[in-house]
């Protein structure tokens, strides 16, 4: 009962995922690993996808923006437990587009905009009191918003190779599906024992 199109498979399952009000379905763990192989993971939230990629924004000068620029594969999981349902997804990823980063930072409410401009994320700060500070003084530069959008944030596209389905089933039976690119272009099929 899989779409052929494992893109479109996912959307499928994404919209129940929406449509059920899970907490936060957008979240999902993203895998990265240094030039040297070290793994980390953490959690990030989904803001697009298509036929071109699953896409997420952050700080490129983090330490995930700086794996990912070394080392530009990984892997995303979406684990929805109220339904059951897991999506394992890997392959290589890119920037976004400054005009495609730039119309996204303008969604983003004032203070997510200050918190990105002044947070250096991943680097080791003297207190939070200097965070607050630097945000109250960003805050009050720029009282009406339109603020612009930090060289070293935007987004990473992730363009799928692989994508894996996993149902729950009773006894631990459970369904694994998984496409995988092919050199064609077309998706190969295949059920995968439990």
């Amino acid at each position: 009962m899989l779409d052929a199109d494992p893109i479109r498979q996912f959307d499928a399952w994404f919209q129940r995922a929406l449509s059920e009000g899970l907490k936060e379905p957008t979240a999902m763990t993203l895998a990265t690993a240094s030039a040297a192989g070290e793994p980390s993971a953490r959690t990030v939230l989904l803001k697009g996808f298509d036929h071109n990629g699953f896409v997420f924004f952050t700080n490129y000068e983090s330490q995930k923006g700086r794996e990912l620029t070394e080392n530009p594969r990984a892997a995303l999981v979406f684990f929805w437990a109220e339904l059951e349902r897991q999506v394992r997804i890997s392959g290589e990823v890119s920037h976004t587009s400054s005009e495609e980063s730039d119309a996204y930072f303008r969604t983003r409410g004032t203070g997510s905009q200050i918190s990105a401009v002044v947070s250096r994320q991943s680097e080791a700060i003297a207190s939070r009191e200097v965070l607050e500070r630097a945000w109250s003084e960003l805050m009050e530069e720029y009282p009406n918003g339109n603020i612009p959008r930090p060289e070293r944030w935007g987004g990473f596209r992730l363009r799928a190779t692989m994508l894996e389905f996993w149902q729950a089933r009773p006894n631990r039976l459970h369904d694994r599906i998984r496409y995988r690119l092919q050199a064609d272009g077309s998706w190969r099929i295949e059920r995968l024992a439990p």
